[in-house]
């Protein structure tokens, strides 16, 4: 394999992209589809030159706060770059970089108060978070469990890696059927690499709204290309509330971006959250 030698003796493999990618994957990294951002050439240019990272790093940092990755796995999937070259751990200088991209994007978020996605015309997450706290206040004025008034409709399109105009397009069709089945007053939001939650009521016919979704789902994603890049079967399924605002919000985090599966040592120290990758099927994960 030919390699590039750096100035501290390691021989750094040409492919350091693609083993990067592999490890990351392989390990931490929650959705495949998302890893790969242009940012990720400038990083893996300037550890090939044993240049000064900081920058890149910052680029990519900020890459992955707006694409809503947490600070956690952007580190781990960091560290899984240096380790592809023999390294322990990146240098902190890389480290604080990425940290402080990460955390400019997550202050521009907050700033911006942006509610709606631009391809699928649906809210965010952070809107959907705002009404379940409506919902959750509602039920303590009504000293009940949340769980009797509301649930959640969760939709996973997510199949392989998909950009640009599919993911688009892709998006774009399931945010249609969702506006078709539940129509208006129904809060609903994409959480990103093809997974959208609704805010159902518990006095609907749930099922019915199930199965009436993941027949327009795959109605409108009959288009050849648009089939290519989702699941197939579609995931569709509904589960109860949370007790909590927290839990909820921690709940949407989880299905936006579920870990990784079990078995794979993480290259950093955070605690093992394997354990939530079970609860990733809701009712009925495969229907």
């Amino acid at each position: 394999m030919t390699t590039h030698i750096g100035k501290d003796g390691r021989a750094l493999p040409e492919g350091l992209r693609e083993r990067w990618r592999e490890r990351s994957v392989g390990s931490v990294w929650r959705r495949p589809s998302d890893w790969y951002h242009p940012a990720v050439d400038a990083l893996v240019g300037a550890v090939l030159q044993d240049a000064d990272p900081s920058t890149p790093a910052w680029d990519l940092g900020r890459a992955r706060g707006e694409n809503g990755v947490g600070i956690g796995e952007a580190v781990d999937d960091l560290v899984c770059l240096y380790r592809s070259t023999g390294r322990a751990d990146p240098p902190m200088d890389a480290v604080r970089a990425l940290n402080e991209g990460w955390a400019d994007a997550q202050a521009e978020l907050v700033v911006a108060g942006s509610c709606v996605d631009a391809e699928t015309g649906l809210p965010t997450r952070q809107y959907l978070g705002v009404r379940l706290a409506e919902a959750y206040l509602a039920a303590e004025q009504q000293d009940v469990d949340p769980a009797e008034l509301h649930g959640l409709a969760v939709v996973d399109v997510a199949a392989g890696e998909v950009t640009g105009f599919l993911r688009a397009a892709r998006s774009a069709a399931v945010g249609a059927a969702l506006r078709s089945v539940f129509g208006t007053g129904y809060p609903m939001a994409t959480l990103g690499g093809g997974v959208f939650v609704v805010l159902t009521r518990t006095d609907d016919d749930l099922d019915a709204q199930v199965a009436a979704l993941r027949a327009d789902v795959a109605a409108r994603g009959r288009d050849v290309d648009v089939r290519v890049a989702t699941r197939q079967p579609v995931r569709v399924w509904h589960e109860p509330l949370p007790g909590t605002h927290a839990g909820a919000l921690h709940r949407l985090s989880v299905l936006a971006r579920p870990e990784p599966w079990t078995g794979i040592p993480r290259p950093a120290g955070p605690p093992d959250l394997g354990d939530l990758s079970d609860d990733l099927g809701g009712d009925d994960p495969t229907g």
